[in-house]
């Protein structure tokens, strides 16, 4: 913990920049033959008692909403980029010789 290095059975990597989002920064982390306690799982909706029993919180209709609403929203800002995509083809179009 001290020196912040991954663990043996733990791989982390960056997934690199995404088009259209500059300021989201995505990653990976992949466990082999390691344990993760329960103690440092990140569990805002979902966690596991001890005899690894699933318990979600809070309503599930308003975790799914959650999803789709940030799923329409990714689909409305490909639309815009688009549209500005196309907008900049079509004048570059009409100028041209």
């Amino acid at each position: 913990m001290e020196t912040h290095e991954t663990l043996p059975g733990i791989e982390i990597g960056d997934m690199g920049k995404k088009f259209g989002y500059p300021g989201i920064d995505n990653g990976y982390m992949n466990f082999d033959q390691y344990r993760v306690p329960r103690s440092t799982m990140l569990s805002r909706y979902i966690s596991f008692n001890r005899e690894g029993k699933l318990k979600v919180h809070g309503n599930p209709k308003m975790v799914y909403q959650i999803m789709v609403q940030t799923r329409a929203v990714i689909s409305f800002t490909a639309v815009n980029n688009l549209h500005r995509s196309a907008l900049c083809a079509i004048r570059y179009a009409v100028c041209r010789r």
